[in-house]
């Protein structure tokens, strides 16, 4: 049951992409009912709210993750990520990363520069911190998902395409690979709502089966919520569905 939370976090931030407009907006709220085979292993959230960064408004999205009932019990999971991100250009100041996962903690927070394309990394824990050369409007983890959400061109995109973006994370920059699979209408707790889908290529060995081992089911409108999240891992398997939400910017479609 480890990294249940970060999965699903990590999962949701590298999933999407839209716009017509801007596909969220301040007071959005999201929670995942995340299941570890049969088992009801926890909750995640993702949240929008408005900050101030050197005196400009920006976008503070909010993202937890944690065990509950008798999986908290087992397996203690209670993680925090943060971003900071700039409502014009999408792309982020800081990010935060706290998480405890069975004892396992991470403390870090990263400092973007865009214009010098560099980021400093401060690790708590170890007090260490870094500085990296970073690509051209390079992503964190969480930002990436809001990022994609307003990319111009998924409606174009066909079935077999891949999308590509920069992201930061652990000390390093990858190419994140997001694979679009086609169209279809799935059932969910509010009804049958049309969905699209698409499978993020991911690292084969440790955590997953092999690298297209996560589907990701997200809203075909304007909003492009996350709606159904599976997972196949090294040692059984993850379902994540979307339980709640509030404060959407556009109205969220479901088939009569």
């Amino acid at each position: 049951m480890k990294k249940i939370a970060l999965l699903l976090i990590f999962i949701t931030t590298v999933s999407f992409d839209s716009q017509k407009e801007d596909a969220y907006a301040v007071g959005e709220w999201f929670k995942f009912r995340i299941h570890y085979g049969f088992v009801n292993a926890g909750y995640a959230t993702l949240e929008v709210q408005d900050a101030t960064i050197n005196n400009k408004k920006v976008f503070h999205v909010i993202g937890k993750g944690y065990t509950t009932g008798m999986s908290r019990f087992f397996f203690k999971v209670e993680d925090l990520y943060e971003s900071y991100i700039d409502k014009e250009t999408g792309n982020p100041y800081q990010f935060v990363r706290k998480i405890n996962e069975g004892g396992y903690t991470k403390n870090q927070e990263g400092f973007f520069n865009q214009a010098s394309n560099k980021v400093l990394f401060k690790d708590y824990k170890h007090k260490t911190e870094k500085t990296f050369v970073i690509p051209k409007n390079t992503q964190d983890i969480m930002s990436t998902f809001y990022y994609l959400r307003n990319s111009p061109n998924i409606d174009k995109i066909k079935p077999g395409e891949s999308i590509a973006i920069d992201m930061f994370f652990d000390e390093e920059t990858t190419k994140f690979k997001l694979k679009f699979i086609g169209r279809e209408d799935i059932t969910t707790k509010f009804g049958t709502v049309s969905a699209m889908v698409f499978r993020p290529l991911v690292q084969s060995g440790r955590v997953f089966k092999e690298q297209e081992s996560l589907t990701v089911w997200i809203s075909d409108d304007n909003n492009k919520l996350p709606l159904r999240i599976k997972a196949n891992l090294a040692v059984g398997s993850i379902k994540a569905d979307l339980d709640a939400f509030k404060g959407l910017k556009n109205s969220f479609k479901v088939k009569l």
